[in-house]
């Protein structure tokens, strides 16, 4: 629970965890969660992000730059930036939130079920996926996204704090991704789809 405490520095830790999570979830339904403490593989986690986020930062670094125009927010120095800036994010939040949830839940399913970091990357099967059973995927990403807005919203709202919201928001999208993936004693051979369940 501290590393959700410190989440900027402890990133790759709790990707561990959530990969254990989906993991337990795909293997053992209904068993609960996995115990609290550290796990491999939110290295490759972090990195597939990584790798998926980059262009949209570059992409943001652009559009700052384009909009950081003191006439158009009448404003100048700080207040500019920060103004030129946010505009950025918003505009690119949507379509980077799109990518990810389109790309991720499969793979990281993939990931969790065969300890493989080639899964992980394997975004082509990600699309082939959510285009064969695009209603499972729809679902998981309702999920995904219900719980992380609801967690966020119990910290803000109720003082629950950050720590509780995030491990629920965590818990509730592994089980989510989980269910794209089959259980152990189903999975395909190498280099087949995996179905969702």
């Amino acid at each position: 629970m501290t590393a959700i405490l410190f989440l900027p520095l402890t990133f790759v830790l709790v990707l561990g965890y959530a990969v254990a999570a989906v993991r337990a979830a795909g293997e053992r339904p209904g068993q609960g969660p996995p115990p609290w403490r550290l796990y491999p593989g939110g290295n490759w986690v972090a990195l597939a992000l990584l790798l998926l986020t980059a262009p949209f930062v570059l992409v943001g670094l652009l559009i700052s730059n384009a909009l950081h125009i003191a006439a158009l927010w009448q404003s100048n120095g700080t207040l500019l930036d920060v103004e030129s800036f946010t505009a950025a994010v918003l505009i690119l939040a949507l379509p980077w939130g799109i990518v990810v949830l389109v790309l991720m839940p499969h793979a990281t399913a993939r990931y969790a079920a065969t300890h493989r970091a080639r899964d992980l990357f394997d975004f082509a099967s990600s699309l082939r996926s959510v285009r064969r059973d695009f209603a499972a995927w729809n679902v998981t990403v309702a999920a995904i996204v219900t719980a992380w807005a609801i967690g966020l919203a119990c910290a803000a709202l109720f003082c629950v704090g950050v720590v509780p919201g995030v491990f629920y928001a965590i818990l509730v999208s592994a089980h989510a991704t989980a269910a794209v993936c089959p259980p152990s004693s189903q999975r395909r051979p190498e280099g087949t789809d995996q179905p969702a369940r």
